[in-house]
Protein backbone atom coordinates (compact mmCIF):
# COMPACT_ATOMS: atom_id res chain seq x y z
CA UNK A 1 0.00 0.00 0.00
CA UNK A 2 3.10 2.67 0.78
CA UNK A 3 4.27 1.53 -2.58
CA UNK A 4 1.12 2.54 -4.14
CA UNK A 5 0.74 5.78 -2.04
CA UNK A 6 4.41 6.53 -3.13
CA UNK A 7 3.35 6.04 -7.02
CA UNK A 8 0.95 7.64 -6.72
CA UNK A 9 2.60 10.80 -5.58
CA UNK A 10 5.57 10.71 -7.97
CA UNK A 11 2.70 10.35 -10.99
CA UNK A 12 1.30 13.76 -9.32
CA UNK A 13 4.42 15.40 -9.28
CA UNK A 14 5.32 14.48 -12.28
CA UNK A 15 2.08 15.71 -13.78
CA UNK A 16 2.58 19.11 -11.87
CA UNK A 17 6.34 19.03 -13.34
CA UNK A 18 4.57 18.83 -17.31
CA UNK A 19 2.29 21.26 -16.61
CA UNK A 20 4.86 23.56 -15.28
CA UNK A 21 6.83 22.78 -18.25
CA UNK A 22 4.04 23.47 -20.57
CA UNK A 23 3.09 26.75 -18.93
CA UNK A 24 7.12 28.00 -19.51
CA UNK A 25 6.56 26.96 -22.85
CA UNK A 26 3.59 29.16 -23.97
CA UNK A 27 5.22 32.20 -21.68
CA UNK A 28 8.95 31.51 -23.22
CA UNK A 29 7.09 31.25 -26.94
CA UNK A 30 5.19 33.87 -26.41
CA UNK A 31 8.27 36.08 -25.40
CA UNK A 32 9.75 34.77 -28.45
CA UNK A 33 7.11 35.78 -30.55
CA UNK A 34 7.34 39.49 -29.29
CA UNK A 35 10.84 39.53 -30.27
CA UNK A 36 9.69 38.91 -33.71
CA UNK A 37 7.85 41.84 -33.77
CA UNK A 38 8.59 44.56 -36.35
CA UNK A 39 8.02 48.24 -35.65
CA UNK A 40 7.53 49.42 -39.47
CA UNK A 41 5.34 47.04 -40.97
CA UNK A 42 2.00 48.31 -42.79
CA UNK A 43 -0.82 47.19 -44.24
CA UNK A 44 -0.36 46.91 -48.12
CA UNK A 45 -3.06 46.41 -51.00
CA UNK A 46 -4.51 47.45 -54.44
CA UNK A 47 -7.89 48.93 -52.47
CA UNK A 48 -8.61 51.24 -49.53
CA UNK A 49 -8.96 48.18 -46.92
CA UNK A 50 -8.24 44.23 -46.29
CA UNK A 51 -10.14 42.35 -44.17
CA UNK A 52 -8.33 40.44 -41.34
CA UNK A 53 -9.07 36.72 -39.60
CA UNK A 54 -9.80 36.07 -36.02
CA UNK A 55 -7.10 32.80 -34.87
CA UNK A 56 -10.05 30.69 -36.18
CA UNK A 57 -9.60 31.96 -39.83
CA UNK A 58 -12.98 33.88 -40.10
CA UNK A 59 -13.49 37.56 -41.47
CA UNK A 60 -12.94 39.40 -38.03
CA UNK A 61 -12.82 43.01 -39.78
CA UNK A 62 -11.77 45.23 -42.15
CA UNK A 63 -8.99 48.10 -42.20
CA UNK A 64 -7.09 50.52 -44.00
CA UNK A 65 -4.19 50.43 -45.75
CA UNK A 66 -1.45 52.16 -44.50
CA UNK A 67 -2.76 51.29 -40.76
CA UNK A 68 0.94 49.98 -38.52
CA UNK A 69 0.82 46.51 -37.05
CA UNK A 70 2.86 44.60 -35.02
CA UNK A 71 4.31 40.82 -37.60
CA UNK A 72 4.86 37.86 -35.61
CA UNK A 73 7.07 35.00 -37.23
CA UNK A 74 4.10 32.47 -37.12
CA UNK A 75 2.89 31.65 -40.66
CA UNK A 76 0.31 29.09 -41.87
CA UNK A 77 -0.38 28.24 -45.24
CA UNK A 78 -3.93 27.52 -46.39
CA UNK A 79 -5.35 26.42 -49.93
CA UNK A 80 -2.59 28.90 -51.89
CA UNK A 81 -2.44 31.97 -49.61
CA UNK A 82 -0.24 32.27 -46.72
CA UNK A 83 -1.30 33.86 -43.08
CA UNK A 84 0.83 36.04 -41.08
CA UNK A 85 0.14 36.28 -37.12
CA UNK A 86 -0.18 40.12 -36.40
CA UNK A 87 -1.65 42.21 -33.21
CA UNK A 88 -3.42 45.38 -34.00
CA UNK A 89 -4.85 47.60 -31.22
CA UNK A 90 -3.84 44.80 -28.68
CA UNK A 91 -5.85 42.16 -30.78
CA UNK A 92 -4.67 39.16 -33.00
CA UNK A 93 -5.45 38.63 -36.10
CA UNK A 94 -4.52 36.54 -39.09
CA UNK A 95 -3.53 38.41 -42.72
CA UNK A 96 -2.72 37.55 -45.65
CA UNK A 97 0.80 37.99 -46.13
CA UNK A 98 0.44 39.75 -49.23
CA UNK A 99 -0.96 42.34 -47.52
CA UNK A 100 2.12 43.08 -45.32
CA UNK A 101 5.08 45.18 -46.20
CA UNK A 102 7.88 47.28 -44.49
CA UNK A 103 8.12 50.08 -46.95
CA UNK A 104 5.39 52.79 -46.35
CA UNK A 105 6.00 53.46 -50.75
CA UNK A 106 4.85 49.53 -51.03
CA UNK A 107 1.52 50.68 -49.08
CA UNK A 108 -0.34 50.73 -52.61
CA UNK A 109 -0.13 47.70 -54.98
CA UNK A 110 -1.44 49.40 -57.69
CA UNK A 111 0.49 48.90 -61.43
CA UNK A 112 -1.55 50.87 -63.54
CA UNK A 113 -5.31 52.08 -63.46
CA UNK A 114 -7.51 53.84 -65.97
CA UNK A 115 -9.18 57.29 -66.34
CA UNK A 116 -13.05 57.00 -65.53
CA UNK A 117 -12.96 60.54 -66.10
CA UNK A 118 -11.46 62.85 -68.18
CA UNK A 119 -8.35 64.60 -65.77
CA UNK A 120 -5.99 67.18 -65.38
CA UNK A 121 -2.02 66.28 -64.56
CA UNK A 122 -0.36 68.35 -62.41
CA UNK A 123 3.40 69.35 -62.76
CA UNK A 124 3.77 68.02 -59.04
CA UNK A 125 1.79 67.02 -55.88
CA UNK A 126 1.74 70.21 -53.97
CA UNK A 127 0.58 73.17 -56.55
CA UNK A 128 -1.88 73.75 -58.93
CA UNK A 129 0.65 74.07 -61.94
CA UNK A 130 -1.11 71.63 -65.04
CA UNK A 131 1.28 69.60 -66.88
CA UNK A 132 -1.46 68.00 -69.50
CA UNK A 133 -4.64 66.50 -70.00
CA UNK A 134 -5.77 62.68 -70.14
CA UNK A 135 -9.40 61.61 -71.87
CA UNK A 136 -11.48 58.56 -70.36
CA UNK A 137 -10.33 55.53 -70.63
CA UNK A 138 -6.69 55.64 -71.05
CA UNK A 139 -4.51 53.60 -69.58
CA UNK A 140 -1.37 54.72 -66.50
CA UNK A 141 1.34 53.90 -65.12
CA UNK A 142 1.19 54.13 -61.12
CA UNK A 143 4.41 54.93 -59.87
CA UNK A 144 3.57 56.59 -56.68
CA UNK A 145 1.38 58.59 -54.66
CA UNK A 146 1.74 61.55 -52.47
CA UNK A 147 -0.42 60.54 -49.36
CA UNK A 148 -3.50 58.18 -47.94
CA UNK A 149 -6.61 59.29 -45.85
CA UNK A 150 -8.94 56.56 -44.42
CA UNK A 151 -6.67 54.02 -47.19
CA UNK A 152 -7.57 56.48 -50.13
CA UNK A 153 -4.84 57.50 -52.09
CA UNK A 154 -5.52 61.36 -52.77
CA UNK A 155 -2.70 61.75 -55.65
CA UNK A 156 -1.34 59.02 -57.35
CA UNK A 157 2.28 59.98 -59.52
CA UNK A 158 1.28 58.55 -62.72
CA UNK A 159 3.19 57.81 -66.68
CA UNK A 160 1.21 58.04 -69.71
CA UNK A 161 3.58 57.98 -72.55
CA UNK A 162 6.15 60.57 -72.43
CA UNK A 163 4.24 62.57 -69.52
CA UNK A 164 4.90 61.74 -65.60
CA UNK A 165 3.07 63.86 -63.18
CA UNK A 166 0.44 63.73 -60.93
CA UNK A 167 -3.37 62.94 -60.82
CA UNK A 168 -6.31 62.99 -58.17
CA UNK A 169 -7.25 59.39 -57.62
CA UNK A 170 -10.81 60.32 -58.12
CA UNK A 171 -11.25 59.91 -61.26
CA UNK A 172 -9.35 56.37 -61.44
CA UNK A 173 -10.39 53.01 -61.46
CA UNK A 174 -8.89 49.83 -61.80
CA UNK A 175 -10.29 47.98 -65.00
CA UNK A 176 -10.14 49.34 -68.53
CA UNK A 177 -13.66 47.77 -68.78
CA UNK A 178 -15.15 49.68 -65.69
CA UNK A 179 -13.15 53.33 -67.21
CA UNK A 180 -15.37 53.18 -70.69
CA UNK A 181 -18.72 53.05 -68.80
CA UNK A 182 -21.12 56.41 -68.16
CA UNK A 183 -22.71 57.10 -64.85
CA UNK A 184 -26.54 55.94 -66.16
CA UNK A 185 -28.62 55.97 -62.77
CA UNK A 186 -31.79 57.75 -62.42
CA UNK A 187 -31.99 57.80 -66.03
CA UNK A 188 -29.49 60.56 -66.88
CA UNK A 189 -28.12 59.13 -70.08
CA UNK A 190 -31.28 58.81 -71.87
CA UNK A 191 -32.27 62.24 -70.30
CA UNK A 192 -28.99 63.53 -71.78
CA UNK A 193 -29.53 61.44 -74.89
CA UNK A 194 -32.69 64.21 -75.40
CA UNK A 195 -30.56 67.43 -75.42
CA UNK A 196 -30.19 69.20 -78.48
CA UNK A 197 -26.57 69.86 -79.35
CA UNK A 198 -26.32 71.51 -83.10
CA UNK A 199 -24.97 74.54 -81.98
CA UNK A 200 -21.61 73.67 -81.80
CA UNK A 201 -20.91 73.59 -78.00
CA UNK A 202 -20.97 70.37 -77.40
CA UNK A 203 -23.02 66.56 -76.58
CA UNK A 204 -24.82 65.93 -73.52
CA UNK A 205 -23.97 62.53 -73.52
CA UNK A 206 -19.91 63.38 -73.83
CA UNK A 207 -20.03 64.90 -70.11
CA UNK A 208 -19.11 63.53 -66.94
CA UNK A 209 -22.10 62.78 -64.67
CA UNK A 210 -20.47 60.71 -61.96
CA UNK A 211 -21.54 62.10 -58.57
CA UNK A 212 -19.41 64.65 -57.26
CA UNK A 213 -18.65 65.09 -53.75
CA UNK A 214 -19.65 68.39 -52.57
CA UNK A 215 -17.39 70.22 -49.69
CA UNK A 216 -18.56 71.15 -46.64
CA UNK A 217 -15.96 73.26 -43.89
CA UNK A 218 -16.77 73.53 -40.25
CA UNK A 219 -14.52 76.30 -40.28
CA UNK A 220 -16.60 78.13 -43.25
CA UNK A 221 -20.15 77.42 -43.35
CA UNK A 222 -22.03 78.10 -46.24
CA UNK A 223 -25.52 79.74 -45.11
CA UNK A 224 -28.72 77.55 -46.12
CA UNK A 225 -29.92 80.72 -47.55
CA UNK A 226 -27.88 83.29 -48.99
CA UNK A 227 -29.50 86.87 -49.28
CA UNK A 228 -26.36 88.94 -51.42
CA UNK A 229 -25.62 92.44 -52.41
CA UNK A 230 -22.93 93.04 -55.39
CA UNK A 231 -20.20 95.28 -54.49
CA UNK A 232 -17.86 96.67 -57.52
CA UNK A 233 -14.22 97.19 -57.38
CA UNK A 234 -15.00 100.41 -57.01
CA UNK A 235 -17.58 100.83 -54.58
CA UNK A 236 -15.58 97.90 -51.79
CA UNK A 237 -14.25 101.83 -50.68
CA UNK A 238 -17.66 102.63 -49.07
CA UNK A 239 -17.95 99.15 -47.08
CA UNK A 240 -19.19 100.64 -44.10
CA UNK A 241 -21.95 101.86 -46.09
CA UNK A 242 -22.92 98.50 -47.21
CA UNK A 243 -22.39 96.88 -43.95
CA UNK A 244 -24.90 99.28 -41.81
CA UNK A 245 -27.63 98.58 -45.40
CA UNK A 246 -26.53 94.73 -44.43
CA UNK A 247 -27.73 94.81 -40.76
CA UNK A 248 -30.90 96.81 -41.70
CA UNK A 249 -32.33 94.91 -44.70
CA UNK A 250 -31.72 91.35 -43.92
CA UNK A 251 -28.58 90.59 -46.12
CA UNK A 252 -26.20 88.04 -44.74
CA UNK A 253 -23.49 88.05 -47.80
CA UNK A 254 -21.76 90.06 -50.00
CA UNK A 255 -20.51 89.28 -54.01
CA UNK A 256 -17.08 91.62 -54.15
CA UNK A 257 -15.30 91.63 -56.95
CA UNK A 258 -11.83 90.27 -56.97
CA UNK A 259 -11.15 90.70 -60.76
CA UNK A 260 -13.61 91.88 -63.31
CA UNK A 261 -12.13 92.53 -67.03
CA UNK A 262 -10.35 95.69 -67.18
CA UNK A 263 -11.06 96.52 -63.39
CA UNK A 264 -9.00 94.07 -61.18
CA UNK A 265 -10.03 94.87 -57.80
CA UNK A 266 -6.37 94.81 -56.12
CA UNK A 267 -2.99 94.78 -56.76
CA UNK A 268 -2.48 90.70 -55.90
CA UNK A 269 1.01 89.14 -55.55
CA UNK A 270 -0.55 86.46 -57.86
CA UNK A 271 -1.24 89.27 -60.48
CA UNK A 272 2.12 90.71 -60.28
CA UNK A 273 3.16 87.25 -61.01
CA UNK A 274 1.16 86.05 -63.76
CA UNK A 275 0.00 89.34 -65.20
CA UNK A 276 1.54 92.42 -64.90
CA UNK A 277 -1.25 94.78 -66.33
CA UNK A 278 -4.00 93.16 -64.17
CA UNK A 279 -1.27 94.23 -61.26
CA UNK A 280 -0.51 97.77 -62.74
CA UNK A 281 -4.22 98.58 -63.40
CA UNK A 282 -5.50 97.91 -59.45
CA UNK A 283 -8.10 99.80 -58.33
CA UNK A 284 -7.39 99.27 -54.76
CA UNK A 285 -4.52 98.53 -52.81
CA UNK A 286 -3.68 95.31 -51.40
CA UNK A 287 -3.81 96.05 -47.74
CA UNK A 288 -6.62 98.33 -48.04
CA UNK A 289 -8.83 95.81 -49.93
CA UNK A 290 -7.59 93.33 -47.63
CA UNK A 291 -9.58 95.96 -44.99
CA UNK A 292 -12.35 95.99 -46.38
CA UNK A 293 -13.03 92.61 -46.61
CA UNK A 294 -12.02 91.48 -43.48
CA UNK A 295 -14.91 94.76 -42.25
CA UNK A 296 -17.28 92.60 -43.56
CA UNK A 297 -15.66 89.55 -42.51
CA UNK A 298 -16.37 90.72 -38.76
CA UNK A 299 -19.74 92.10 -39.48
CA UNK A 300 -20.63 88.52 -39.58
CA UNK A 301 -21.03 88.98 -43.70
CA UNK A 302 -20.34 85.47 -46.11
CA UNK A 303 -17.97 87.33 -48.29
CA UNK A 304 -18.38 85.88 -52.19
CA UNK A 305 -15.28 86.73 -54.50
CA UNK A 306 -15.91 87.13 -57.74
CA UNK A 307 -13.53 86.13 -60.67
CA UNK A 308 -14.20 87.00 -64.52
CA UNK A 309 -12.06 84.11 -65.96
CA UNK A 310 -12.29 83.79 -70.02
CA UNK A 311 -12.72 87.41 -70.71
CA UNK A 312 -9.83 89.29 -69.47
CA UNK A 313 -8.16 92.02 -71.77
CA UNK A 314 -5.11 92.65 -69.95
CA UNK A 315 -3.95 89.17 -69.38
CA UNK A 316 -4.18 88.73 -73.22
CA UNK A 317 -2.15 91.97 -73.11
CA UNK A 318 0.78 89.97 -71.39
CA UNK A 319 0.37 86.79 -72.93
CA UNK A 320 -1.13 86.97 -76.51
CA UNK A 321 -0.77 83.17 -76.85
CA UNK A 322 -2.98 82.36 -74.78
CA UNK A 323 -5.94 84.20 -76.62
CA UNK A 324 -8.21 83.65 -79.16
CA UNK A 325 -7.19 84.58 -82.47
CA UNK A 326 -8.02 85.75 -85.91
CA UNK A 327 -6.84 84.28 -88.99
CA UNK A 328 -3.69 86.60 -88.92
CA UNK A 329 -2.62 85.50 -85.41
CA UNK A 330 -3.70 88.07 -83.62
CA UNK A 331 -5.81 88.31 -80.50
CA UNK A 332 -9.64 88.64 -81.84
CA UNK A 333 -11.34 91.35 -80.53
CA UNK A 334 -15.22 90.61 -79.56
CA UNK A 335 -17.53 93.29 -78.50
CA UNK A 336 -14.15 95.59 -77.90
CA UNK A 337 -12.78 92.72 -75.52
CA UNK A 338 -10.09 89.95 -75.72
CA UNK A 339 -11.14 86.34 -74.68
CA UNK A 340 -8.10 84.09 -73.20
CA UNK A 341 -9.26 80.68 -74.75
CA UNK A 342 -11.22 78.44 -72.14
CA UNK A 343 -9.05 75.14 -73.60
CA UNK A 344 -5.48 77.01 -72.83
CA UNK A 345 -4.47 75.47 -69.06
CA UNK A 346 -2.00 78.27 -68.24
CA UNK A 347 -5.36 80.60 -67.99
CA UNK A 348 -6.98 77.96 -65.12
CA UNK A 349 -3.83 78.10 -63.49
CA UNK A 350 -3.91 81.69 -63.15
CA UNK A 351 -7.23 82.39 -62.08
CA UNK A 352 -7.14 79.37 -59.75
CA UNK A 353 -4.40 80.29 -58.00
CA UNK A 354 -5.84 83.90 -57.75
CA UNK A 355 -8.61 82.72 -56.55
CA UNK A 356 -6.56 80.37 -53.79
CA UNK A 357 -5.56 83.60 -52.85
CA UNK A 358 -8.38 85.52 -52.19
CA UNK A 359 -9.48 82.02 -50.08
CA UNK A 360 -5.76 81.93 -47.86
CA UNK A 361 -4.77 85.58 -47.51
CA UNK A 362 -8.23 87.74 -47.58
CA UNK A 363 -10.38 85.26 -46.15
CA UNK A 364 -13.03 84.78 -49.10
CA UNK A 365 -15.39 82.23 -48.14
CA UNK A 366 -16.52 81.41 -51.51
CA UNK A 367 -15.05 82.06 -54.82
CA UNK A 368 -17.55 82.58 -57.74
CA UNK A 369 -16.76 82.51 -61.36
CA UNK A 370 -17.97 84.11 -64.14
CA UNK A 371 -17.56 84.27 -67.91
CA UNK A 372 -17.09 80.50 -67.77
CA UNK A 373 -17.85 80.16 -71.46
CA UNK A 374 -16.39 80.45 -75.12
CA UNK A 375 -17.45 83.86 -76.81
CA UNK A 376 -21.34 84.07 -77.65
CA UNK A 377 -22.19 84.31 -81.30
CA UNK A 378 -19.01 83.57 -82.46
CA UNK A 379 -19.57 79.47 -83.81
CA UNK A 380 -20.02 80.89 -87.12
CA UNK A 381 -16.98 82.51 -87.65
CA UNK A 382 -14.96 79.61 -85.57
CA UNK A 383 -16.70 77.40 -88.73
CA UNK A 384 -15.58 79.29 -91.20
CA UNK A 385 -12.08 79.80 -89.72
CA UNK A 386 -12.33 83.43 -88.62
CA UNK A 387 -11.01 82.56 -85.02
CA UNK A 388 -8.79 80.09 -83.82
CA UNK A 389 -9.47 79.05 -80.37
CA UNK A 390 -6.04 76.69 -80.00
CA UNK A 391 -7.90 73.70 -78.61
CA UNK A 392 -5.17 71.45 -77.75
CA UNK A 393 -6.62 68.54 -76.49
CA UNK A 394 -9.65 67.84 -79.01
CA UNK A 395 -12.24 68.82 -76.40
CA UNK A 396 -15.70 69.92 -77.04
CA UNK A 397 -16.68 73.40 -75.54
CA UNK A 398 -18.75 72.09 -73.07
CA UNK A 399 -16.12 69.16 -72.25
CA UNK A 400 -13.64 72.44 -71.30
CA UNK A 401 -15.55 74.32 -69.39
CA UNK A 402 -16.81 71.11 -67.44
CA UNK A 403 -13.09 69.88 -66.85
CA UNK A 404 -12.47 73.74 -66.07
CA UNK A 405 -14.83 73.52 -62.63
CA UNK A 406 -13.38 70.06 -61.58
CA UNK A 407 -10.12 71.52 -61.77
CA UNK A 408 -10.88 74.70 -59.76
CA UNK A 409 -13.16 72.91 -57.07
CA UNK A 410 -10.44 70.32 -56.57
CA UNK A 411 -7.64 72.70 -55.63
CA UNK A 412 -10.34 75.93 -53.89
CA UNK A 413 -11.40 73.12 -51.80
CA UNK A 414 -8.05 72.24 -50.91
CA UNK A 415 -7.80 75.65 -49.04
CA UNK A 416 -11.02 75.29 -47.37
CA UNK A 417 -12.99 77.56 -49.90
CA UNK A 418 -16.17 76.54 -51.86
CA UNK A 419 -17.06 77.21 -55.40
CA UNK A 420 -19.70 78.75 -57.49
CA UNK A 421 -20.11 79.27 -61.52
CA UNK A 422 -22.03 81.69 -62.93
CA UNK A 423 -24.08 80.89 -66.07
CA UNK A 424 -26.25 82.09 -68.68
CA UNK A 425 -30.07 81.25 -67.52
CA UNK A 426 -30.16 79.91 -71.14
CA UNK A 427 -27.77 76.76 -69.93
CA UNK A 428 -31.03 75.71 -68.23
CA UNK A 429 -32.38 75.04 -71.64
CA UNK A 430 -32.79 71.16 -73.68
CA UNK A 431 -29.90 71.52 -75.51
CA UNK A 432 -26.30 72.67 -74.89
CA UNK A 433 -25.44 76.65 -75.98
CA UNK A 434 -22.52 77.32 -78.71
CA UNK A 435 -20.31 79.12 -75.94
CA UNK A 436 -20.37 75.77 -73.98
CA UNK A 437 -22.49 76.30 -70.53
CA UNK A 438 -24.77 73.42 -69.84
CA UNK A 439 -26.43 73.49 -66.48
CA UNK A 440 -26.14 69.78 -65.23
CA UNK A 441 -22.35 69.29 -66.34
CA UNK A 442 -21.67 72.55 -64.27
CA UNK A 443 -24.29 71.84 -61.66
CA UNK A 444 -22.57 68.69 -61.23
CA UNK A 445 -19.73 69.58 -60.02
CA UNK A 446 -19.64 73.17 -58.77
CA UNK A 447 -20.88 73.81 -55.10
CA UNK A 448 -23.23 76.88 -56.33
CA UNK A 449 -24.44 77.29 -59.53
CA UNK A 450 -25.84 81.16 -60.40
CA UNK A 451 -28.33 81.31 -63.33
CA UNK A 452 -28.89 84.81 -64.84
CA UNK A 453 -31.88 84.83 -65.71
CA UNK A 454 -32.48 88.43 -66.02
CA UNK A 455 -35.41 89.25 -67.58
CA UNK A 456 -34.58 91.90 -70.36
CA UNK A 457 -32.13 89.21 -71.04
CA UNK A 458 -35.00 87.15 -72.39
CA UNK A 459 -36.90 87.84 -76.00
CA UNK A 460 -40.42 89.54 -75.51
CA UNK A 461 -42.36 86.26 -75.48
CA UNK A 462 -40.01 83.59 -74.55
CA UNK A 463 -41.70 80.10 -72.93
CA UNK A 464 -45.18 81.28 -74.82
CA UNK A 465 -46.07 84.17 -72.30
CA UNK A 466 -48.06 86.65 -74.13
CA UNK A 467 -47.36 89.98 -72.09
CA UNK A 468 -43.48 91.26 -72.93
CA UNK A 469 -41.66 88.74 -70.56
CA UNK A 470 -39.64 91.86 -68.57
CA UNK A 471 -42.77 93.55 -67.79
CA UNK A 472 -44.04 90.08 -65.64
CA UNK A 473 -40.78 88.70 -63.83
CA UNK A 474 -42.76 86.36 -61.88
CA UNK A 475 -44.15 84.41 -64.66
CA UNK A 476 -40.60 84.39 -66.55
CA UNK A 477 -38.99 83.22 -63.13
CA UNK A 478 -41.55 80.52 -62.93
CA UNK A 479 -41.47 78.94 -66.62
CA UNK A 480 -37.64 79.50 -66.42
CA UNK A 481 -37.43 77.94 -62.98
CA UNK A 482 -39.50 74.40 -63.78
CA UNK A 483 -36.09 74.15 -66.44
CA UNK A 484 -33.58 74.42 -63.95
CA UNK A 485 -35.89 71.78 -61.17
CA UNK A 486 -35.82 69.62 -64.51
CA UNK A 487 -31.94 69.46 -64.73
CA UNK A 488 -31.39 69.60 -61.11
CA UNK A 489 -33.86 66.64 -60.58
CA UNK A 490 -31.99 63.98 -63.09
CA UNK A 491 -28.51 64.31 -61.84
CA UNK A 492 -26.78 62.57 -58.64
CA UNK A 493 -25.27 65.54 -57.01
CA UNK A 494 -26.69 69.17 -58.15
CA UNK A 495 -25.14 72.31 -56.84
CA UNK A 496 -26.82 74.82 -54.75
CA UNK A 497 -29.12 77.18 -57.15
CA UNK A 498 -28.74 80.43 -55.90
CA UNK A 499 -29.78 83.03 -58.46
CA UNK A 500 -28.84 86.38 -59.87
CA UNK A 501 -31.93 88.85 -59.72
CA UNK A 502 -32.28 91.89 -62.07
CA UNK A 503 -31.74 95.01 -59.69
CA UNK A 504 -31.38 97.78 -62.12
CA UNK A 505 -34.24 99.32 -64.68
CA UNK A 506 -34.61 97.63 -68.09
CA UNK A 507 -33.68 99.98 -71.06
CA UNK A 508 -35.51 97.74 -73.97
CA UNK A 509 -39.10 99.16 -74.73
CA UNK A 510 -41.48 98.76 -73.01
CA UNK A 511 -38.98 100.20 -70.49
CA UNK A 512 -39.98 98.85 -66.98
CA UNK A 513 -39.14 100.13 -63.22
CA UNK A 514 -37.74 97.47 -61.53
CA UNK A 515 -39.06 98.47 -57.89
CA UNK A 516 -39.70 96.39 -54.93
CA UNK A 517 -41.91 94.22 -56.21
CA UNK A 518 -40.85 93.67 -59.14
CA UNK A 519 -37.59 92.15 -57.41
CA UNK A 520 -39.74 90.30 -55.12
CA UNK A 521 -41.86 88.78 -58.01
CA UNK A 522 -38.19 87.08 -59.27
CA UNK A 523 -37.43 85.98 -55.88
CA UNK A 524 -40.78 84.67 -55.00
CA UNK A 525 -40.88 82.82 -58.37
CA UNK A 526 -37.64 80.88 -57.15
CA UNK A 527 -38.87 79.90 -54.14
CA UNK A 528 -42.11 78.57 -55.01
CA UNK A 529 -40.08 76.26 -57.29
CA UNK A 530 -38.11 75.09 -54.55
CA UNK A 531 -35.33 77.06 -55.49
CA UNK A 532 -34.81 78.43 -52.10
CA UNK A 533 -30.98 78.79 -51.93
CA UNK A 534 -30.99 82.69 -52.06
CA UNK A 535 -30.15 85.61 -54.38
CA UNK A 536 -27.80 88.05 -55.42
CA UNK A 537 -28.92 91.38 -56.59
CA UNK A 538 -27.22 92.33 -60.07
CA UNK A 539 -26.74 96.21 -60.73
CA UNK A 540 -23.43 96.24 -62.35
CA UNK A 541 -22.60 100.01 -60.55
CA UNK A 542 -23.40 98.30 -57.16
CA UNK A 543 -25.90 101.67 -56.69
CA UNK A 544 -26.48 101.98 -52.67
CA UNK A 545 -29.65 104.58 -53.92
CA UNK A 546 -31.43 101.65 -55.80
CA UNK A 547 -30.52 98.99 -52.83
CA UNK A 548 -32.25 100.86 -50.88
CA UNK A 549 -35.21 102.12 -52.85
CA UNK A 550 -35.87 98.10 -53.12
CA UNK A 551 -34.75 97.33 -49.56
CA UNK A 552 -38.77 96.21 -48.83
CA UNK A 553 -37.80 92.77 -50.98
CA UNK A 554 -35.16 92.01 -49.26
CA UNK A 555 -36.90 92.63 -45.62
CA UNK A 556 -38.94 90.54 -47.13
CA UNK A 557 -39.10 86.39 -45.54
CA UNK A 558 -39.88 83.92 -48.83
CA UNK A 559 -40.62 80.54 -48.37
Amino acid sequence: MKKIKKSKKKFKYLIFIILIGIIVSVILLDKEEIKETTNKNYISSEVSDVILYDLEYKESIKINRGEEVDVYKFKEKREDNVYVKIKYKDEFYMVNENNLTDNIENIIQEKEMFVRTNLTVYKDDNSSKILSYIKKGERLEILGYDKIENGVVNKYKIKYNDIEGYVYSKYLVLSEEESKKVYEENGVQEYMAKMGNSLGGGTATNLDYYPYEKASFEDNVMPKEVRSLYINSGAIKNIDEYIEFAKENNINAFVIDIKDNTSPAYNSPIMKKYSKTNYDKALNDYEDYKGYVKKAIDAGIYVIGRITVFKDSYFVTDHKEVAIKSSNGEPFSHNGSYWPSAYNRFVWEFNVELAKEAVTEIGFNEIQFDYVRFPDRTTKLERQGVINLDNTYDEEKAQALQNFVMYACDEIHSVGGYVSIDVFGESASNYVTAYGQFWPAISNVADVISGMPYPDHFNPHDYGIKEVVWTVPYKLLNEWSKYVVSKQEVIPTPAVVRTWIQTYNTTKSPSVVYNADKISEQIQALYDNGLNGGYMTWNSGSNLVKYKEVSYAFRKVYE
